[in-house]
Order: structure tokens, then C-alpha cells, then sequence
């Protein structure tokens, strides 16, 4: 089954840190168009770091600095780096990667900074 699967969410203080991991059911290895995204309580879904086709790596203005997207094609996982969070990093963190022009999304992951 072709799927995706978030992990590594949960509460943590406002300064702290997290690394979200999200598992593909298939190869990553050839894919470039992958990437998070969040979606805070009443709020679009919006996107958080992502790459592009050409792999060209890009992030919203509001985690520039902060957060990093990696992957690591030996167990097909894509990762993102959140450092010093912010109360309004808060949200479900979702992963998307494009498979033969298909979105794959997972369920999502919550973070949940307190201040």
C-alpha cells in the first residue's frame, strides 16, 4: 500500500525542539517534489518547507532559520527540523510526497508549544 506515515510530534515548551520523521511505503530515492505542511486550528493548511522539482528547498518566512527539511533515501524518510518554537508553531504538521504526479499525504502529527 502506498502511503506515508508522520511521527515524532508532541507537546514541548516555547525555545525547545522537535524533529519530525515521516516514513514512505515506497522509494523516495528518485523524488524531488516533497515537502511539510502545517494546519493550525481554524487556519488553511499551509506549507512549511518543501522541495521543488529541480530540488531547490524553500520554507515559509515565519520558519526560515529555524526549521530544516532533510531526507535520508536508505529508509525513505523525509524529516523536519523545528527549532526554537514558538507558541504559534502550533499545529498538525503533515507530510506530502509527490508520486507519479500523485500527492501522498499522511494523517498528520501534532506539535503543540506551550509558552
Amino acid at each position: 500500500q502506498v502511503q506515508v506515515a508522520e511521527s515524532g510530534g508532541g507537546l514541548v515548551q516555547a525555545g525547545g525542539s522537535l524533529r519530525l520523521s515521516c516514513a514512505a511505503s515506497f522509494s523516495i530515492d528518485s523524488i524531488n517534489i516533497m515537502g511539510w505542511y502545517r494546519q493550525a486550528p481554524g487556519k488553511q493548511r499551509e506549507l512549511v518547507c518543501g522541495s521543488t522539482v529541480g530540488g531547490t528547498i524553500t520554507c515559509a518566512d515565519s520558519v526560515r532559520g529555524r526549521f530544516a527539511i532533510s531526507r535520508n533515501n536508505a529508509n525513505n524518510t523525509l524529516y523536519l527540523q523545528m527549532n526554537s518554537l514558538k507558541p504559534e508553531d502550533t499545529a498538525v504538521y503533515y507530510c506530502n510526497i509527490q508520486r507519479f504526479s500523485r500527492p501522498i499525504w499522511g494523517q498528520g502529527t501534532q506539535v503543540t508549544v506551550s509558552s
